[in-house]
């Protein structure tokens, strides 16, 4: 047997690329229009939190758990599933991250959204990137938008959004709620670099850039969080 260091990380891959970007494919005409309610909500779930940020963390809790418990149930779940049994324990993660969130935006002593400091201003960033930009990345990449990745549908657009909102709050459940997210983006980040995908990097640095503004935020005093 040889030795690990002689592995690629393209050797532990599963499946072709095509094959990948074809779930994309199957998941967008399953669910057209769909995508038009998840990106407005997305939206104004982003101008809520900066012009009423007292009532923003319900209506947060309220639109993203059911978006994770749906795109670990139609995506994860119905589609990448057959092709990956890492799917296996990622979707359980991802109805346990719904339920979090859930439980932060009904329980007492919730995170507070709407903080107006330097990780809040890049995590207002990161949100609107996973909403608008973030689906051209197909075109940019030679696909056909029928194969583009949307928020409420595809899970990488999904958890950048999720992390972005999440860094513009303060609070202790920040602890619990942003593992999971940032978990995925390494995890998707490798299986888009092990298919040399240079999609691979805008996720890999989101997830970079997000673990080292979550290390900022916890590290604030409990007065300033």
């Amino acid at each position: 047997m040889e030795p690990w260091s002689t592995y690629r990380l393209d050797d532990f891959l599963l499946f072709s690329p095509r094959v990948y970007w074809r779930l994309f494919e199957a998941q967008n005409a399953a669910l057209w229009p769909l995508h038009l309610a998840t990106m407005l909500a997305g939206l104004a779930l982003v101008l809520l939190i900066l012009r009423r940020p007292g009532r923003a963390m319900l209506w947060t809790g309220l639109l993203l758990a059911p978006l994770w418990a749906f795109v670990a149930w139609s995506f994860l779940l119905q589609r990448y599933a057959g092709i990956n049994w890492a799917m296996d324990y990622a979707a359980p993660a991802f109805f346990l991250q719904a339920v979090l969130l859930l439980a932060a935006a009904v329980m007492p002593g919730g995170p507070a959204l709407g903080r107006r400091d330097a990780v809040s201003r890049a995590g207002l960033g990161l949100a609107v990137a996973g909403l608008l930009p973030y689906p051209a990345l197909a075109l940019a990449s030679g696909r056909p938008l029928t194969m583009a990745e949307v928020f409420g549908i595809a899970p990488d657009p999904t958890v950048l959004v999720t992390i972005g909102l999440l860094l513009m709050a303060r609070g202790r459940w920040l602890a619990l709620l942003l593992p999971i997210p940032l978990l995925w983006c390494l995890f998707s980040g490798l299986t888009l670099l092990a298919m040399r995908e240079a999609q691979a990097w805008p996720v890999l640095a989101g997830a970079g850039l997000a673990t080292v503004l979550a290390a900022l935020r916890l590290a604030q005093p409990a007065s300033r969080r």
